[in-house]
């Protein structure tokens, strides 16, 4: 199968280790990766925002971008990003009369899975140890992001393909199901609130014992870690894909080799570090 990487902007800037992570589960397993060079934001915080004129652009560069690569589906390791080009791109359209714009996007969208989704709809990855050879070692726990819960509807298949790596062990995060903060420009516009939801979700976090909370989204990861890290916390956090990526002869970095949501190149591997 041919598969497009959508890499989304706060991968590709903050997270490259993630999106070569996706790139090398689904090369694992024999199939194709390209990626739509033209790509770039999915317009999902000016969406969220309400800046519907200022999106359509943004948009339709998406449209266009992943219309000019050949593919059978496109992955982003972001429930989010992808809960935005398949429920919001269509809508938007819509909403300012581009009849064209809103069929093409419906069709970019209807071809875009979420990892988890796509790991375990399309390609029937059920255990993760047995069919990708992942290995991590350690006791986690894990945050579902609010987009991969209520818009994208993910269910379990995260933390199900979590169960499975071997040597890992995952602690049920208390209060699971509320938001971490983050919520893109929320964070920022409402920073009080934000830092309160941030400071239960890492309580909770806490509670559990585990060395590090991994999740679907880097944008929720990067605000726990953050908080974490200015709680002097030891916790440190670890987006699913490259749990899934790590096996015993190529390990994902250990728990505390990622502070406050970045990487410290002095704890990575000599050929990461290049």
């Amino acid at each position: 199968m041919k598969i497009a990487l959508f890499a989304t902007c706060i991968v590709d800037a903050m997270y490259p280790s993630t999106a070569r992570a996706t790139v090398s589960i689904l090369e694992r397993l024999g199939h194709d990766v390209v990626f739509p060079a033209g790509q770039a934001c999915c317009g999902q915080m000016h969406l969220n925002s309400g800046y519907f004129p200022e999106a359509v652009p943004v948009v339709r560069n998406h449209v266009e971008a992943f219309e000019s690569q050949e593919y059978d589906v496109a992955v982003a390791p972001s429930g989010s990003c992808v809960a935005s080009v398949k429920h919001q791109h269509a809508m938007l359209a819509r909403s300012v009369g581009d009849a064209d714009l809103e069929t093409r996007a419906t069709a970019v969208g209807s071809r875009t899975y979420e990892l988890s989704a796509l790991l375990t709809d399309v390609l029937g990855i059920t255990d993760a140890a047995a069919q990708l050879g992942s290995w991590y070692p350690h006791r986690i726990t894990y945050h579902p992001s609010c987009h991969g819960m209520r818009l994208l509807r993910l269910g379990d298949r995260q933390a199900d393909l979590l169960r499975t790596v071997e040597g890992l062990d995952l602690e049920p995060l208390p209060e699971a199901d509320q938001c971490c903060g983050f919520g893109g420009t929320f964070s920022l516009k409402n920073a009080d609130v934000s830092s309160a939801m941030l400071a239960d979700k890492n309580a909770n976090i806490t509670a559990t014992g585990a060395q590090l909370c991994s999740g679907g989204d880097a944008s929720c990861l990067m605000h726990i870690g953050g908080g974490l890290s200015r709680e002097g916390s030891s916790i440190s956090t670890l987006h699913l894909a490259e749990i899934l990526a790590s096996t015993r002869e190529h390990p994902a970095p250990p728990p505390g080799s990622v502070r406050g949501g970045t990487r410290h190149a002095a704890d990575l591997p000599g050929k990461a570090r290049q």
